[in-house]
């Protein structure tokens, strides 16, 4: 309910000022024209919405994938830590206005490079999250494996995965908020289908509600994949959502 009264207070001063204030309609459409532009052009977004989407489905799975190959390895191996880390880090400082064309000249203009960008930009949290959590582990419990002789896989399987899982999903949430952004920077990169291909086109020809529809879109795809990552945290780690307090406080 707080959320629904201050987006309704969001959407009462946008339209308020779309209305009265001085920027040109062109510049700023009202939440009305916004909408009638989602009603209006439902199926032009609905088609290019599934392409971002799968865009992003996949890309997540190959950064969910690399991510954790990556902290597995560098978990198990110092040596590995000191040299992937610091290039893991750098991949995140190297523009996408440099990246998409590059890809976009070496794979063309399909699904490929798309994939490529979304990966790089979801995998840092993930990989972040996932290696705090298997850092996390009680030495103590570490300690009684090897006592019974539990070799470094085994304590992998059954103390340090249970234990990071719901660090990774943590990573993982935050990597939706952003794949979506990955997505549409690839598209406008080059592309000739996709909300951010749409974003684009929609702009030069002053259909500037349209384009406010398709970041609507945009942004309530977000919000879905938001909440089945945390729906599937809590399926997948109950335990976790059991050491809580009410408060949303650890015991």
């Amino acid at each position: 309910m707080p959320a629904l009264i201050l987006f309704a207070m969001l959407i009462g001063a946008w339209q308020l000022y779309a209305t009265y204030g001085p920027l040109d309609p062109l510049l700023l459409p009202a939440p009305s024209e916004v909408t009638q532009s989602l009603w209006d052009d439902r199926a032009l977004l609905w088609s290019n919405l599934l392409v971002t989407a799968r865009e992003v489905a996949v890309g997540l799975l190959v950064a969910v994938v690399l991510a954790l190959i990556i902290a597995v390895a560098v978990h198990l191996n110092d040596w590995l830590r000191r040299a992937v880390m610091p290039l893991v880090v750098a991949s995140q400082a190297v523009p996408f206005l440099l990246l998409a064309p590059l890809l976009a000249a070496w794979f063309g203009y399909d699904l490929l490079p798309k994939l490529f960008i979304v990966a790089i930009v979801c995998f840092f949290p993930i990989v972040v999250t996932t290696l705090d959590g298997l850092n996390s582990v009680d030495p103590q419990l570490r300690k009684l494996l090897r006592t019974f002789g539990a070799s470094k896989w085994a304590s992998l399987r059954f103390v340090d995965a249970p234990t990071a899982l719901p660090a990774m999903l943590s990573g993982a949430k935050i990597a939706v908020a952003v794949a979506v952004i990955g997505a549409i920077f690839a598209e406008q990169a080059g592309s000739t289908s996709g909300l951010g291909h749409l974003l684009m086109q929609s702009i030069p020809n002053l259909e500037t509600a349209r384009a406010y529809a398709a970041a609507v879109v945009m942004a309530l795809f977000s919000v879905v994949l938001f909440g089945a990552l945390a729906l599937a945290e809590r399926r997948l780690t109950p335990w976790a959502a059991r050491s809580r307090t009410p408060g949303g406080q650890r015991l």
